[in-house]
């Protein structure tokens, strides 16, 4: 089969499209999936730019997000049958094949059934994205209906569905944005008040839209400047939850403010193996499924390549400023 590999730690010119060996059904708990689309993630230009998270040797598949046909199934599989369309987040971390390939091999407890009025390319780019947003919102952010959450870049790929959760809950939200198009889309998603960075100070505008109080909850999906300056906005007895390590800080005024702190990494459970929690994981996708039928939740693609364009991809994320996400069709289709 064709598969883009990882051939050494580097700059996107490592990947490789080849041939390589189609995977196999070797547990009866397995399904074989003809994979139709790639979601690409921040987190697989990491890996190719440091390395596998797993001691292994190169080369490696990556990708941890797929979409695509059951076409062949263990002899223990009960929930999926051939020809179902399914969507998941598993491999492409250094361990278990990736999905920049034609086929995976995993084990269906890892599997959700695609919402039925999503493409292929529109479910391979939401299963980390959702996972995430929905672990930074309301497991890590505890956020409630009636309450007012900041979520950082609200036009990027996880802050454009945390956006949508966000209103799912009967929050109210504020999000910021790099330029004026950025604007005119989260709005179109739901969000309440919208802050372009490039023009104006977050904080000063956060403190002025709510009394100098701060908001409730404060979703950090840039990095160690933000998560700093958005301390003091977050209101007394709030949450601040970032995806990134904030570096060391002065947490006094953090303290002072009794704010609880947490970090959100949606691959801990594949990382650690913990069963339970890829469980729920699964529940998660399972209720986006429903809400993407009922026309609640969409995911927005920015741009789709083909799967031996996956250089051309890692290095649209790396120049940064992305909206929505990316995504490799493997089968030619269009959205």
């Amino acid at each position: 089969m064709k598969a883009v590999l990882m051939t050494a730690i580097g700059d996107p010119q490592v990947l490789k499209y080849e041939d390589i060996r189609e995977p196999e059904i070797t547990k009866p708990t397995q399904l074989k999936i003809k994979l139709h689309a790639a979601g690409v993630n921040p987190v697989d230009t990491k890996i190719r730019r440091n390395g596998l998270f797993y001691n292994q040797p190169l080369p490696a598949v990556l990708g941890c997000d797929g979409a695509g046909i059951v076409v062949e199934r263990g002899t223990d599989v009960k929930h999926f049958n051939i020809g179902d369309n399914v969507w998941f987040c598993h491999g492409g971390l250094g361990r278990e094949q990736g999905n920049y390939a034609e086929f995976n091999v995993l084990d269906e407890r890892y599997v959700s059934l695609m919402p039925e009025t999503f493409s292929f390319i529109e479910a391979a780019a939401a299963p980390l994205v959702l996972i995430t947003a929905w672990g930074a919102l309301f497991d890590r952010g505890g956020l409630q209906a009636g309450q007012t959450v900041l979520i950082h870049a609200g036009a990027g790929g996880v802050g454009h569905v945390a956006i949508q959760l966000a209103k799912l809950k009967g929050a109210k939200i504020i999000t910021t944005v790099s330029c004026d198009q950025k604007a005119d889309f989260v709005k179109s998603l739901g969000a309440d008040q919208v802050i372009n960075y490039t023009k104006n100070d977050f904080a000063q505008v956060i403190n002025d839209l709510t009394d100098s109080k701060g908001v409730d909850l404060v979703f950090d999906t840039v990095g160690a400047d933000v998560f700093k300056k958005s301390i003091p906005i977050t209101a007394h007895f709030g949450r601040l939850i970032t995806l990134l390590d904030p570096g060391e800080l002065n947490l006094n005024e953090a303290r002072m403010r009794n704010l609880l702190i947490g970090f959100e990494l949606m691959l801990t459970p594949m990382l650690r193996d913990l069963s339970e929690a890829r469980d729920y994981h699964i529940n998660i996708l399972n209720q986006c499924a429903q809400w993407a039928n009922q026309g609640l939740l969409k995911v927005h693609v920015s741009k789709q390549l083909t799967l031996n364009e996956a250089m051309i991809a890692h290095q649209l994320i790396e120049d940064g400023h992305t909206s929505g996400k990316i995504v490799l069709s493997i089968v030619d289709q269009t959205i």
